[in-house]
């Protein structure tokens, strides 16, 4: 198994994992719940399943991500999302010069090198607005999945909305049900809201095509192409993109295997 290696993305909202071996990626999910240490061991032991192996060899390179990886004390390594999110969309659109990752409780725009390296990046993790937390909330409050909330077509009647405070988008949300307006136009109006205070995020951090979105809120179809409309440009993704953390930190583990296994 010298070729494996295993990353594990211990988030707010969801535990990601990969085991990376060769070109192949092997994936596994969870949410955080109220114990991060528990969740990203399921994470452990499902990947483990996948490949047919009770546990990882100690061979095997371990390396924790995200809010959480201190939690997973039998990591060998522990690296900051920034660093293992710009690797893992090198590894998924090597292209990208800027990401946009939106996870469960923070917004974060990585500006990339032309090698794939991290240049500079932002954060906003001040407000919950347009996050994972926002998102599970508004779908709740319109008895929406998050699936069918983030796939309502973008084209369509919009209903604006003001605030985006979670607090009082939730109270207007509330509002507009109750005068009649369609669910979709609402989603249409909170997901427009995002898109918009993403590219002024992005715009006011020196923003360079291609553009690529990360994290679980990357998964809506609709926000994606709300956001090429706002930026004028198009906006990269890949069906792995929630993973791009957990990736970045298996291919980080993997890399100084084999540097180390070089210099030996």
């Amino acid at each position: 198994m010298s070729d494996c290696s295993i990353g594990i993305d211990i988030g707010s909202v969801a535990v990601k994992g990969v085991l990376l071996e060769g070109s192949l990626l092997k994936t596994a999910i969870v949410p955080t719940g109220w114990t991060p240490r528990e969740s990203a061991l399921q994470v452990l032991h499902h990947l483990c399943q996948q490949r047919g192996i009770s546990s990882p060899p100690y061979s095997m390179p371990l390396v924790a991500t995200g809010y959480g990886r201190k939690y997973l004390e039998c990591a060998g390594k522990h690296v900051t999302e920034i660093t293992c999110h710009g690797r893992g969309v090198r590894h998924l659109a090597p292209a990208a010069r800027t990401v946009l990752d939106i996870g469960g409780q923070d917004s974060k725009v990585i500006l990339m090198n032309p090698h794939g390296g991290v240049e500079n990046f932002a954060m906003n993790d001040k407000c919950a607005a347009g996050t994972g937390r926002f998102f599970q909330m508004m779908a709740h409050a319109l008895e929406f999945s998050m699936e069918e909330f983030g796939a309502v077509s973008p084209e369509g009647e919009l209903q604006p909305i003001s605030s985006m405070c979670a607090v009082f988008a939730e109270s207007e949300v509330v509002g507009h049900l109750a005068r009649g307006v369609p669910r979709e136009s609402i989603v249409r109006g909170l997901l427009r809201s995002i898109a918009s205070r993403s590219a002024t995020m992005l715009t006011k951090n020196g923003l360079l095509p291609p553009l690529f979105f990360s994290g679980g809120v990357s998964n809506s179809s609709c926000l994606r192409r709300l956001l090429e409309m706002e930026l004028k440009m198009p906006v990269l993704w890949d069906p792995r993109s929630q993973f791009a953390g957990a990736l970045g930190a298996a291919r980080i583990g993997l890399e100084e295997k084999t540097n180390h296994g070089n210099r030996g």
